[in-house]
């Protein structure tokens, strides 16, 4: 089991009045997400060595929302058209493109980008079941539903092609799921009770996203090397794990008294303490880093002897 440390930086965009959030980061470094602005609508932006830059698809006025980017800055994200509905759109070399599923009835989402270009997404049907489809240089490829669910929702892709996300089973549960090669595997937070959902994936596999608890509070979690790890942020009366790259830097939002706001974490393992020495039987064993001895207290026998053992 890997023990982790948290140092956060907390993002909120100045042009906003007062919600930030945060969805994707690249290997770079670079943030994308969106911000509450005075005129009551969501703007995406891209956060960028310490500085804002807004992002509003000319296509709507109805506001624009940035979901996932690649190392190559492409961006990924969603807007709502004249009628409501939803619409994705990709947005590279300074131009937007629209993503909007063939047969969607009402409308498409789309969430994460890899380097390849390649875009996860869902559409509606006519019945209202969701779908999960890949959108690549202008083809949509439909991602085959979880047989364990209902409804399919893929909410993040990494460089290998592997998808994550959340299928919505008979009993209208949430749990994550991972696919890779063509087979699904489910997710589930052993805290969560209902509800698991996993959102972004990167290169080495770790997996980020959030569960809820039997209190139900939200929490964000780290999966990785087959644990997972629970993500609070501060005061956080609710928090999502949104993003992940390959330097194991976590992005999200969490909701405190004063609003949403993002946030980019840096996930360190904690390095665990060296072995007592062999054929020991001492209670407590506190060694010294600097000196590379140990001082052996036999606890158990009310006596604290100063014995150093060299190592």
């Amino acid at each position: 089991m890997t023990n982790y440390t948290f140092n956060y930086s907390i993002l909120d965009d100045p042009a906003g009045s007062g919600d930030t959030f945060a969805f994707g980061i690249n290997n770079p470094g670079q943030v994308v997400g969106d911000y509450l602005g005075s005129d009551s609508k969501h703007h995406g932006f891209v956060y960028n060595n310490g500085a804002y830059t807004s992002l509003d698809d000319p296509a709507t006025s109805n506001g624009t929302v940035a979901t996932g980017i690649n190392d190559s800055g492409q961006i990924a994200g969603n807007i709502q058209d004249a009628s409501g509905n939803g619409q994705g759109f990709l947005y590279s070399g300074g131009m937007f493109t629209a993503i909007s599923y063939p047969s969607a009835t009402p409308g498409t989402a789309v969430f994460g980008i890899n380097n390849a270009g390649q875009v996860v997404g869902i559409y509606s049907d006519s019945s209202g079941r969701l779908h999960g489809f890949i959108y690549s240089g202008g083809t949509y490829t439909n991602l085959p539903d979880d047989p364990n669910g209902v409804q399919t929702v893929p909410l993040g892709i990494n460089n290998e092609g592997q998808i994550v996300g959340t299928y919505i089973d008979a009993n209208n549960h949430n749990h994550g799921f991972l696919y890779s090669g063509g087979v699904y595997t489910t997710l589930d937070d052993p805290l969560g009770v209902g509800t698991t959902q996993a959102y972004g994936i990167n290169d080495s596999g770790e997996i980020v996203g959030f569960y809820i608890d039997g209190k139900g509070i939200q929490h964000g979690f780290l999966y990785s090397g087959g644990t997972y790890t629970t993500i609070d942020v501060l005061a956080a009366t609710y928090g999502v794990a949104q993003g992940i790259n390959n330097s194991g830097q976590i992005v999200g939002y969490y909701i405190d008294y004063f609003g949403n706001h993002g946030f980019v974490l840096t996930a360190t393992p904690v390095t665990p303490n060296p072995p007592p020495p062999a054929n020991t039987t001492a209670d407590m064993v506190l060694y010294h880093g600097t000196n590379s001895q140990c001082e052996i207290y036999d606890i158990g026998a009310n006596a604290i002897p100063d014995l150093r053992h060299q190592r």
